[in-house]
């Protein structure tokens, strides 16, 4: 059938799609090659904080100038010495006509501590059937299959039918030098293509192990940081006195926590509620389609609401994950601040939810200030909104439903609404149709990115880089 969004979407799904069906084979140099890079880029700590995006950015440009590739074709380019972005261009057939396509994938991994996980973050682990490390799943998984796919249709000899530029960036995951940004506003030759494919979204849904679906992001959340402040005179802990800057805080938070922005849906979310009430099937599947209803039926929409992973597609989300403040045990604050994180659904700004979580708290005395992606604090937020849907452009969709045909039949390719927050936001904002498509898998019950003990399934992994190199060959055959 066809969604609003236009996405095509399979009719029929077999629950428990074989992954033998992917052809992959553990044993060969291929998947020993991924694994390798992947290992190398698990290892290169790229946080903000005092990692460097450059040092894995030179390491696969190595890669690729063993590989074959001309130096040329192979740019560093980037604002400072640690947020070097890599750029590296596949040349397509001489005359070609088509435009390029891209690829953008981020380098940069968030924060992790060694003391919160089992495992050290930064050194590749394999266990139980599973790899470990900051990235995992987001995103070096994704830069490995890229690189990968580079390198093994350059062996094959492929010569591509367009220029394939594949763009490895800093800053996605936080910080003041985003890489897709940056290139877009000071090297925007390097990344002008018809469309883009983005591996940091979309990607393949297990159940048990077991494929499920593949997801293609068809559009996205806006990201948001906010900073709530509450101030207070101070003065000596001995003698409290009323509107103490920790209590208004906390009280603020609490309005916070307790307040549910409204339900919606948008054409992609329906389109997805639509697809996956069929393979959900019973109660699940029932309040999917009575949540289609106008108006939604009220039961169906409080038990998906208590589904922590359901929530987010209904809703503009906004929670609490930092706090500061106070300067001595002994003494009362004078200045108390906590970071809100919302991830706000298509249709509405910035500047709006800023406003709203202002008029939830409602406390003069607790100023909400927008903090942008540099970290610059202001009182107001942008009027910025998701872009629509692309159109589903012949050339991404047909082969990507040829390659789920070939490694997966039967598996229903579902349109999705991504949670948080890509760096397709660049590339849509300038014109270019950009789409999330991944073959990485992760079971439905388990999301570790950004978190404790990050791992990706190693049958996940090869299959995933399978996917990558045929959908890349079949794109630009």
């Amino acid at each position: 059938m066809k969604t609003a969004a236009g996405i095509v979407l399979g009719v029929v799904c077999t629950i428990g799609v074989s992954a033998q069906s992917t052809g992959v084979s553990a044993g060969s140099s291929e998947v020993a090659e991924a694994r390798a890079i992947f290992k190398q880029l698990i290892e290169i700590n790229t946080t903000d904080s005092v990692g460097s995006v450059t040092k894995a950015a030179e390491a696969m440009r190595q890669r690729l100038l063993h590989g074959g590739f001309p130096a040329e074709d192979l740019k560093l380019l980037g604002p400072n010495d640690r947020k070097m972005n890599l750029v590296a261009r596949y040349r397509g057939k001489a005359g070609s006509t088509l435009k390029p396509m891209l690829v953008i994938c981020h380098l940069d991994v968030v924060e992790a501590n060694r003391s919160d996980w089992t495992t050290d973050p930064f050194v590749f682990t394999e266990k139980d059937g599973y790899f470990y490390g900051r990235g995992a799943y987001d995103v070096k998984d994704g830069d490995a299959a890229a690189i990968e796919a580079f390198l093994r249709m350059k062996r094959e000899g492929f010569v591509p039918s367009r220029d394939i530029i594949l763009a490895l960036t800093a800053d996605e995951e936080g910080g003041a030098s985003n890489g897709v940004g940056w290139l877009m506003k000071n090297h925007p030759e390097e990344m002008q293509a018809e469309f883009v494919i983005n591996p940091d979204g979309g990607g393949m849904t297990t159940v048990n192990g077991k494929p499920y679906s593949l997801n293609v992001e068809a559009t996205e959340k806006t990201y948001a940081d906010y900073v709530l402040i509450a101030t207070s005179p101070g003065g000596h802990s001995s003698e409290p006195m009323p509107g103490n800057a920790i209590y208004r805080l906390v009280a603020a938070l609490a309005k916070v926590e307790k307040y549910q922005f409204p339900f919606e849906q948008n054409e992609v979310t329906r389109a997805q509620f639509a697809a996956l009430a069929k393979l959900d099937g019973g109660r699940a599947g029932a309040d999917r389609m009575a949540v289609l209803k106008t108006p939604p039926d009220p039961g169906a929409l409080k038990r998906l609401n208590e589904n922590p992973e359901i929530y987010p597609a209904l809703h503009t989300t906004c929670v609490a994950t930092m706090i500061q403040g106070g300067h001595a045990p002994n003494a009362l604050p004078n200045k108390v601040q906590a970071n809100v994180n919302c991830r706000i659904l298509p249709g509405h700004t910035q500047e709006e939810v800023r406003q709203e979580l202002a008029r939830v708290i409602g406390d003069n005395e607790v100023k909400v200030a927008y903090k942008s992606d540099g970290g610059q604090v202001s009182d107001t937020a942008p009027n910025r909104t998701s872009a629509p849907p692309p159109p589903p452009l012949p050339a991404v969709f047909d082969p990507l439903k040829q390659v789920v045909g070939q490694m997966w039949p039967g598996l229903v390719i579902v349109p999705s609404m991504e949670f948080g927050a890509t760096d397709s936001i660049y590339t849509m904002a300038a014109g270019i149709p950009s789409y999330g498509i991944s073959g990485m898998g992760m079971d439905r019950d388990e999301n570790r990115a950004h978190g404790k003990d990050e791992r990706i399934k190693v049958s996940d992994f090869d299959a995933g880089c399978e996917f990558f190199y045929r959908y890349l060959k079949a794109v630009a055959k």
